[in-house]
């Protein structure tokens, strides 16, 4: 498999691949010339020059393959060229165009042309021609948007070459980044510098009080105007104390061990996830939104993906940083091997753990249990998609129903045991994601 592209939301990539066919004849033109010699060797001794006239266009057929045997080392070259663009409606979609130029010992082109992973076409197509389309682009994140696996026919069927290798042309959509006014803090911050208020003096802050001058104090903090109200006597001082201010530490934790999608018959099929937003979706967007807005504000911002031991981004801060975040984010995706772990993953001292999960099983609940044991200010984030089940049968409802009991239990303990949760998805269960997360600010901030 040959993977052509996998730029990040760039906005055309063109890509082309020269191979050399290995050729070998087919069972029409095998059978031609043994059913013709066959024919012809029962006309020739029954005396029957009609049998004998039957065989000759088999043979004549035959003998023209055997003079167009394709010649040997010639090439063949695909070019595929995807282009992301805005469609008539506004909204974004992918172009694509396959081009080919076959050698010239070949007559067809045998093309299958899968889309986005999932619909595939059979073309005969002359030896250069080109096909072109779009679709629109529903998903972010890696994807494989068009496989092409082809072979090349000779002269009258006689040739046939062996697959080519597939041709994957893939892209990284970037997510959607959600403008955020507020973000949730840790109940402490332990930063000795940021943009945030914290409860221990120092430079920087807002007014905190006066108080006598000691030693360590600076002279420019007097407050002469205080010491001449207050002091009782000859060298008395008093100096004015602000609060200081301090960056707080966020982890990003991603649970991609499932992508499920809006449509509740498809969460147990191979095409869950294909149609309409997924939960992959709504934890990369929701992702992002977040390493944006507390970067934008001087905060460190770390990211881990309790899926995969690779997904793992040390906290920091900065354009640079940001931009490996948001990398990061948009390759991220559903891992094909579940991972059990026995300990939760390791998050630093002070840090505000954002869980964004789908909580469809206890393996995402356990961990936020134990990070909020351990004293982590820990946000469930629910980035499971607004269920559909109007197009379902009966057994696949009731099913849904129980699936959704254990998991209203499941969010019900680890509330109870102080893990706060919002959704991600703005739906009639929750009109505005700003509201809540302004008041998950304001909590925070009367703990600091």
């Amino acid at each position: 498999m040959i993977a052509l592209d996998a730029a990040l939301d760039s906005s055309a990539s063109t890509r082309d691949a020269t191979v050399r066919p290995a050729w070998r004849t087919t069972a029409s033109f095998e059978a031609a010339i043994v059913l013709g010699l066959v024919i012809a060797a029962v006309g020739t001794l029954a005396s029957r020059v009609d049998v004998v006239l039957i065989a000759l266009p088999l043979l004549l057929c035959a003998a023209i393959g055997v003079d167009r045997t394709p010649t040997a080392g010639a090439q063949s070259t695909v070019r595929v060229q995807v282009v992301r663009r805005p469609d008539a409606q506004g909204a974004s979609e992918f172009a694509y165009t396959v081009a080919f130029d076959a050698p010239a010992d070949a007559e067809l082109v045998h093309l299958r042309l899968t889309l986005r992973g999932a619909r595939a076409h059979e073309l005969l197509l002359t030896p250069v021609a080109t096909v072109s389309g779009s679709f629109p682009v529903l998903h972010s994140g890696r994807q494989s948007i068009v496989t092409v696996d082809y072979r090349v026919i000779g002269a009258n069927g006689a040739w046939i070459s062996l697959p080519m290798p597939p041709l994957v042309a893939e892209r990284v959509v970037a997510p959607a980044i959600a403008p955020l006014a507020s973000v949730p803090l840790p109940h402490r911050l332990t930063g000795l510098t940021g943009t945030h208020g914290s409860a221990r003096p120092g430079d920087g802050g807002e007014f905190r009080d006066l108080h006598p001058y000691a030693a360590g104090d600076r002279l420019r903090r007097i407050d002469w105007k205080a010491t001449a109200r207050r002091s009782q006597g000859f060298g008395d001082l008093y100096v004015r104390r602000t609060d200081a201010t301090s960056d707080a530490t966020l982890m990003l934790v991603i649970d991609s061990r499932e992508d499920i999608g809006e449509r509740v018959a498809d969460w147990s099929t191979d095409r869950s996830g294909l149609g309409g937003l997924s939960a992959m979706d709504l934890a990369r967007e929701a992702a992002a939104s977040l390493a944006v807005a507390a970067i934008g504000t001087g905060d460190r911002v770390g990211l881990l993906d309790i899926a995969s031991h690779d997904g793992v981004v040390a906290p920091g801060g900065g354009k640079r940083h940001l931009d490996r975040l948001l990398r990061r984010i948009a390759v991220s995706e559903p891992s094909s091997t579940p991972l059990n772990r026995r300990r939760a993953p390791i998050v630093p001292a002070g840090a505000i753990v954002y869980l964004l999960s789908t909580f469809l099983d206890d393996e995402a609940t356990s961990i936020a249990l134990l990070w909020r044991a351990a004293g982590h200010r820990v946000i469930a984030v629910d980035v499971l998609p607004s269920p559909r089940v109007d197009d379902s049968a009966r057994h696949t409802r009731l099913a849904h129903r129980l699936v959704m009991a254990e998991r209203r239990r499941r969010i019900a303990d680890v509330l109870a045991n102080g893990v706060e949760l919002f959704r991600w998805q703005e739906d009639d269960a929750q009109p505005s994601r700003a509201v809540v997360l302004r008041t998950l600010a304001r909590a925070g901030r009367r703990h600091q």
